[in-house]
């Protein structure tokens, strides 16, 4: 009985001992928000930003603008102007927007 019980304790503090420690945690990089971008937009591309947001959220979820490449935002935009019936100053407006994102 004894014998059990210090094999039984022998390999409790054995599989303690191989635990692994964790490292100190690297500081983390201060994280890009939204509200940090939006103080580095022009008036000019945070109105292309709320038309964005405003006039493509009535019917859809909001794509990331980094989601798609220039030429796959293209035929999207040209798609989604008519859709929104949006006139060509308001859809350069957002087309600016999302290309400065990019």
């Amino acid at each position: 009985m004894r014998s059990k019980i210090l094999t039984l304790t022998a390999a409790v503090l054995l599989l303690a001992s191989c635990g692994t420690k964790k490292a100190p945690a690297a500081p983390a990089a201060p994280a890009v928000t939204e509200t940090a971008k939006a103080k580095e937009l022009t008036p000019e591309l945070a109105a292309g930003k709320s038309l964005y947001e405003n006039s493509c959220a009535k019917c859809h979820k909001l794509y990331e603008p980094t989601k798609f490449s220039k030429e796959e935002w293209q035929p999207i935009l040209v798609r989604m102007q008519k859709k929104a019936k949006l006139d060509d100053t308001n859809m350069a407006s957002i087309t600016n927007y999302i290309h400065s994102q990019l």
